[in-house]
C-alpha cells in the first residue's frame, strides 16, 4: 500500500486552491509625467508584469480598470501586451477608460468583457466583477433612468456631507444592486465563497469611493459568503476591515517612474494571501 509521507502531505497542503494575478490602474498615455503618475512607463511595467505572471503560472488574471488615461486609441497598446498572458484575463472598466467613448458597448467589447458587470466561478469560489462606473457623469447616461439615479446619489451625498461626490466617481445602478443581491443569495445557498472586485473603492470612505458605496456594502454585509473585496482607483493603496470583511485597495501600476505594482492572490482552505510585487502590499486574511 502506498502511503504519503509527511513532507508530501505538507507540500500538498501548501498548494493554493486558486492562484490568480491582480493588476490595477495601468493608465497608459503617451505623455509627460504628471506629479507621481508616469503614464508612459506603464508599457514596460506591464511587460514585466505579464512575464512574471506567466512564470508563476497563475490560473487567470483580474484587471481592475483604468487601462488608459483618457485616450481610447491607446487601448490597443495595452491590450496587445495583456494578450501575451498565457491564461485568461478578466477586465472591468475604470473612469479614465470612458473618455472619448460614446457607445459603452464598444468599450466593453474592446477588452472582451462579457457584460458591463458579470461573474465567473473557479471550483467553489465565485468572482464578482462589479461596474462602479455604470452610473456616472462620464458614462453616457444622459436621458436614461441612470441619469436620474445619478442625481439622487448626488443629492444623498450632498445631504450626508461626505466627500466622494466628484464627477470622476461613479456608482452602480439599482438594477446592478439587485443583481448582486440575488447572486450573493444564490452563492450562500450553494456553499460558494465570493470575492468582489470593483474599480472604485467601497471602503474606507474617501474622495475616490463609489458614489453609492454604502448601499453596496449594505447588500454585501447580508451574506457571510463574501470573503474579501478588491478595488483600484486610489493609486496609493489602502486597507481596512468592514464588519470583518477585508477591503483591499490595490496600489496603481502608473505611480512612480520605475517601481512596478501588481500581485498574485492565492486562495487556500483557511486563508487568502495577496502577495504583492513592487509597491503592492502583501497581506494574509484568515477565512472564517
Amino acid at each position: 500500500m502506498f502511503v504519503l509521507s509527511a513532507a508530501t502531505v505538507s507540500a500538498q497542503n501548501d498548494e493554493p486552491l486558486v492562484k490568480f494575478g491582480l493588476i490595477a490602474d495601468i493608465q497608459y498615455a503617451d505623455c509627460e509625467p504628471q506629479g507621481s503618475g508616469f503614464y508612459g512607463s506603464s508599457p514596460k511595467k506591464l511587460d514585466d508584469c505579464v512575464g512574471w505572471l506567466n512564470k508563476e503560472n497563475v490560473r487567470f488574471t483580474i484587471n481592475l480598470g483604468d487601462v488608459v488615461d483618457g485616450n481610447f486609441a491607446d487601448f490597443d497598446s495595452v491590450l496587445v501586451r495583456l494578450s501575451r498572458l498565457s491564461k485568461k484575463i478578466y477586465n472591468t472598466t475604470g473612469n479614465h477608460d470612458y473618455s472619448g467613448v460614446t457607445d459603452n458597448k464598444i468599450l466593453y467589447d474592446k477588452p472582451n468583457m462579457p457584460s458591463e458587470y458579470y461573474f465567473f466561478k473557479k471550483r467553489n469560489w465565485m468572482f464578482v466583477m462589479l461596474n462602479t462606473n455604470e452610473v456616472a457623469s462620464y458614462s453616457n447616461i444622459t436621458g436614461t433612468q441612470k441619469e436620474r439615479e445619478l442625481s439622487e446619489m448626488s443629492e444623498r451625498i450632498k445631504a450626508s456631507g461626505t466627500v466622494h461626490g466628484a464627477t470622476w466617481n461613479g456608482g452602480v445602478s439599482a438594477k446592478q444592486l439587485k443583481w448582486l443581491d440575488k447572486l450573493l443569495a444564490k452563492a450562500g445557498k450553494s456553499g460558494d465563497k465570493v470575492l468582489l472586485f470593483a474599480h472604485h473603492p467601497l471602503y474606507p470612505q474617501n474622495g475616490l469611493a463609489a458614489l453609492n458605496n454604502t448601499e453596496i456594502l449594505d447588500v454585501v454585509c447580508r451574506y457571510s459568503c463574501v470573503k474579501a473585496i478588491f478595488a483600484g482607483r486610489h493609486h496609493a493603496g489602502e486597507f481596512a476591515y468592514f464588519k470583518n470583511i477585508p477591503v483591499v485597495t490595490v496600489e496603481g501600476m502608473v505611480e512612480t517612474r520605475d517601481q512596478n505594482s501588481f500581485g498574485i492572490v492565492k486562495i487556500y482552505d483557511d486563508k487568502i494571501t495577496p502577495d504583492g510585487y513592487g509597491r503592492m502590499s502583501s497581506r494574509e486574511f484568515n477565512l472564517h
